[in-house]
């Protein structure tokens, strides 16, 4: 997968049509996918109205510093886990003041363990409503597949989200 132009615009194209609707604003908080979620929703003309912004937090500190996950959150549970998933969002969404964070962790391959295998991938949505967190195992697909389905998954949950909302 060279980049979001890949990824299919149908699941962009509902979520910004979702939340352009409400008059909400969306910002990600992305790890494995290195902001192809961003680059997918920016792909659409017209996201400007509804994408605020992307956090690209490859690294635990990035987490740490940019949206505020708590070091020992990370050193407790590892950063591919619910509870940073959720921390991610969350995280994002008060950063940005956003509507909706869409969060993901994972590992994307190779160099997986045991505990956590290639395909492994955490994502969580914030809103005012709450945090949910979901937990998705791809397999072995190789680097740029388990990237392209989180980044579908990403946009579905997210849709999910917005239009579950009251």
């Amino acid at each position: 997968m060279a980049g979001a132009g890949m990824i299919d615009e149908t699941r962009a194209r509902a979520l910004l049509g979702a939340a352009r609707a409400r008059g909400w604003h969306v910002a990600t908080a992305e790890s494995c996918t290195g902001g192809l979620v961003a680059a997918a929703l920016t792909d659409i003309p017209g996201s400007s109205d509804v994408f605020d912004r992307g956090y690209l937090t490859y690294s635990n500190a990035a987490k740490s510093e940019m949206i505020g996950v708590p070091g020992d959150l990370i050193a407790e549970h590892g950063a591919v886990s619910e509870p940073v998933a959720r921390a991610m969002a969350e995280g994002a969404r008060r950063a940005s003041g956003a509507d909706l964070a869409i969060a993901i962790t994972g590992v994307a391959g190779p160099g997986a363990s045991a505990a956590k295998p290639e395909g492994l991938v955490w994502f969580a949505t914030a809103t005012a409503r709450g945090t949910v967190a979901e937990r998705r195992d791809f397999g072995p697909l190789g680097r740029g597949n388990v990237r392209a389905r989180a980044v579908e998954t990403a946009l579905e949950l997210g849709l999910q989200a917005v239009v579950g909302a009251p």
